[in-house]
């Protein structure tokens, strides 16, 4: 495994488990790892490690399926090989511990890593995390799940259709999607491989480890919009923190970078403390 810039991008390599991981990484201090959603790339925490790289050591990947990262060969996406892959990748890089948060299936994979490898795992902030059976599936993933159209999926999805599921992820309240998000988003789902390994990804049956929640003894702060639906992690978590956003949609990270910026800044130090 190892680690070394892309000189065709803004981006740096690392070579782990046959993938070469895309990412980037700034700032100074303790390492937080940001994990983005499905569908979604490093960008989309964009704003947030700006803020934090002032006081952190800030690493956002493209993972596995999504980005730049592109497909992996195996074709497996279920989240304990994601998470097991971003242990890899954080040994790439020569990080023995980190905090890690994400957004969404980042959620979902971060706290399965807080799962699977605790003594990596010294902070876990989840936002909007999915991982509960009762989660209701965005627009794009029930699309991928039907026979008719994975077809189709695996070699073309129109741009409205992507502009469409941004505004459906997003708050009422939100102006963040505009032609050049769409653009960005479009163009990232577009490359080689990506749109069959999103249709693999879509139908990979993930074993249900919501019952296992309990078990995790890492620091949590759960970041949530208040109209997200079905998940429990503040209440199954011991210890859990738990901040609402009143108008947030899915992206909150994007939304209200901000918010999401401050309450993990503040979270970070409180949790070196505890330790």
């Amino acid at each position: 495994m190892k680690s070394n810039h892309n000189p065709t991008s803004d981006t740096e390599i690392a070579s782990v488990d046959g993938l070469r991981v895309h990412y980037k990484r700034a700032g100074q201090g303790p390492t937080v790892v940001l994990l983005h959603g499905s569908g979604s790339s490093l960008e989309g925490f964009e704003r947030v490690a700006a803020l934090l790289s002032s006081s952190c050591d800030v690493i956002r990947p493209d993972l596995p399926g999504f980005g730049r990262t592109g497909p992996r060969p195996d074709r497996d996406y279920r989240v304990r090989t994601y998470a097991r892959t971003i242990a890899s990748f954080m040994t790439a890089l020569h990080v023995p511990r980190f905090a890690v948060a994400g957004n969404s299936l980042g959620g979902n994979i971060a706290w399965n890593l807080a799962l699977d490898a605790p003594e990596r795992v010294d902070g876990l902030v989840l936002v909007n995390a999915t991982g509960y059976p009762e989660k209701s599936l965005p627009a794009g993933l029930r699309l991928a799940r039907n026979p008719l159209l994975r077809p189709v999926l695996r070699r073309w999805l129109p741009r409205g259709a992507t502009e469409r599921g941004l505004r459906e992820a997003v708050g009422p309240k939100s102006s963040i999607v505009d032609d050049a998000m769409v653009d960005r988003v479009y163009a990232l789902t577009s490359r080689p491989g990506n749109l069959s390994a999103f249709v693999d990804f879509a139908n990979t049956d993930q074993p249900d480890r919501s019952g296992e929640i309990t078990r995790i003894k890492v620091p949590t702060l759960v970041l949530r919009s208040a109209e997200i639906d079905g998940q429990h992690f503040a209440r199954d978590i011991p210890g859990a923190q738990e901040r609402v956003h009143p108008d947030g949609g899915h992206l909150l990270p994007e939304e209200y970078p901000d918010w999401v910026a401050a309450a993990i800044a503040e979270f970070l130090p409180a949790k070196e403390e505890r330790r």
